[in-house]
């Protein structure tokens, strides 16, 4: 019998560098199965009037959450989910605005598509630009941007602005011309 043994030298680095770029490789092939993959932003939504747009490209549309929430004095806002509607090039992004009674809690953009991405380029750095400041300050005023990102900034800020006035928790006019104009 003529076998002969051989034996294999296995180095520890070796081991390493090969465990290393198998689970690079793992990871990069999950990170295109991820990014290739239609997303879940294709649900559209309706709006109260389609084609029409207001001047700044805004339109309203109706709180997602707490439609017949009763206004009460407590707080600042109605707390839920309030949506203004951006109409850039014949396609809708939403601005989406989630308040509880006291603070904003959420700004996201809503529909962004790759489409819209590329022909406006600036549109996600400045609404996180702004988003930092208003969760700093709860609040629009007082609001700085860069000289060339001023008119994106000026129209995310009327979408956001818009949303916010809808979930302002004000008394009904009724209310305070009872309140002011009666005399007993």
């Amino acid at each position: 019998m003529s076998s002969k043994t051989k034996i294999v030298v296995l180095h520890m680095k070796e081991l390493i560098y090969t465990g290393i770029f198998v689970a690079l490789g793992i990871l990069f092939i999950v990170l295109l199965v991820i990014m290739f993959l239609p997303g879940k932003d294709s649900k559209e939504q309706s709006s109260n009037a389609p084609g029409a747009t207001e001047p700044s490209g805004a339109t309203d549309q109706e709180p997602e959450d707490d439609r017949n929430a009763p206004v009460s004095s407590d707080g600042i806002y109605i707390p839920g989910i309030y949506t203004t509607q951006l109409v850039l090039n014949d396609q809708t992004v939403d601005v989406e605005v989630i308040v509880d009674s006291e603070s904003i809690t959420s700004l996201r953009l809503i529909n962004l598509n790759e489409s819209i991405t590329t022909m406006y380029p600036l549109l996600e750095p400045t609404f996180d630009s702004l988003c930092e400041q208003i969760y700093e300050k709860q609040s629009v005023n007082n609001i700085t941007y860069e000289t060339e990102n001023k008119y994106t900034s000026l129209v995310l800020l009327e979408a956001i602005k818009n949303s916010l006035e809808k979930a302002r928790n004000s008394i009904t006019e009724s209310d305070s011309a009872d309140s002011s104009g009666k005399t007993e």
